[in-house]
């Protein structure tokens, strides 16, 4: 009954999310929310909302013991995510290069700033940003050289370390390190008019990207996304072997609780929103990108919360 319990409680918190999903689809579908209009809201989100969380989500104490855990997170993060791209190399090779690439892509990578990190706060509560900040940091380095290869883009170090996400990382860990956040006697920290500036931007991580996604699902025919056989194995893949590798690869390592569900849910989200974007910027098959995202998108609502419940039961980190 307690697992139940759990699990309706993830669900609700993955239902919500959908709820403002559905919000952007029927605007979307109404014609009072338009492609432009979509875009600037992307912007909003990429460009500000984005940073301000990674800001925000540093505003915790620093202690030895936290740096210990971040420092693991972010190498169990990556590893699991590096594995789980190597899992789709091999997978979609009879399909045309244009085809094949978002296949791939929207196999391995998912939608980790979008949809991870606001769910990650809403399952494990605020104090988790900080985790989805730094496996911002280990998804990016990736997306930006493997993911970016994939797609056909031609990598470069400016894309890497230049993009919303690193800078504001950059910006929070060192308001972090140099202890800005914390109100010590003796050390600076940010104007209470500022720091709430930051918050009131940050807020808007889970509606914006919610609504916008719900938009993007709008514009791709459902009967199509349910008819192509290809895009169940990439869902397979995204949505069950990805999660997979951290929930079992990380059991024995016996990571701090906070840090190995935050990992799993992190890993167990649908594909990413970039899909689409890149491989319209590249001249790939957006049909099969768009079509990919909405599929996961809409298979993650069963998924994510099996996932996350089975994270919490097997850490002892009871719902939040």
């Amino acid at each position: 009954m307690e697992l139940i319990g759990n699990f309706l409680v993830v669900a609700s918190q993955v239902v919500t999310l959908f709820l403002l999903i559905g919000v952007g689809f029927v605007l979307a579908k109404l014609g009072l929310l338009r492609p432009d209009g979509v875009s600037q809201m992307s912007t909003l989100a990429l460009y500000v909302v984005t940073p301000c969380v990674m800001i925000r989500s540093f505003e915790t104490e620093r202690t030895p013991e936290l740096l210990h855990i971040l420092l693991g997170f972010f190498a169990a993060y990556a590893v699991c995510t590096l594995l789980g791209i190597l899992i789709a190399q091999p997978f979609f090779r009879r399909e045309a290069p244009d085809r094949q690439a978002p296949l791939r892509f929207g196999s391995a990578y998912g939608n980790n700033g979008f949809m991870g990190l606001p769910l990650v706060i809403s399952v494990l509560g605020p104090e988790a940003a900080i985790f989805g900040t730094v496996s911002a940091v280990a998804f990016n380095l990736l997306l930006w050289t493997q993911g970016l290869k994939t797609m056909g883009g031609k990598v470069g170090l400016r894309a890497v370390l230049v993009n919303p996400a690193t800078v504001g990382t950059a910006v929070g860990l060192t308001l972090f390190l140099t202890g800005w956040w914390q109100p010590v006697p003796g050390q600076l920290h940010l104007p209470a008019t500022v720091n709430n500036a930051i918050s009131f931007l940050a807020d808007l991580n889970t509606p914006i990207p919610m609504v916008v996604l719900g938009a993007q699902m709008a514009g791709s025919p459902l009967k199509a996304v349910f008819t192509d056989r290809k895009l169940y194995l990439a869902a397979f893949l995204r949505l069950l072997a990805a999660p997979l590798i951290p929930l079992a690869l990380l059991l024995p390592f016996h990571l701090d609780p906070m840090s190995y569900c935050a990992c799993v849910i992190l890993c167990a989200v649908p594909t990413a929103g970039a899909t689409g974007m890149l491989a319209q910027r590249f001249g790939r098959d957006t049909s099969a990108a768009a079509r990919l995202v909405t599929l996961t998108t809409l298979l993650s609502v069963i998924t994510l919360p099996l996932f996350a419940v089975a994270a919490q039961t097997l850490s002892g980190l009871g719902p939040a």
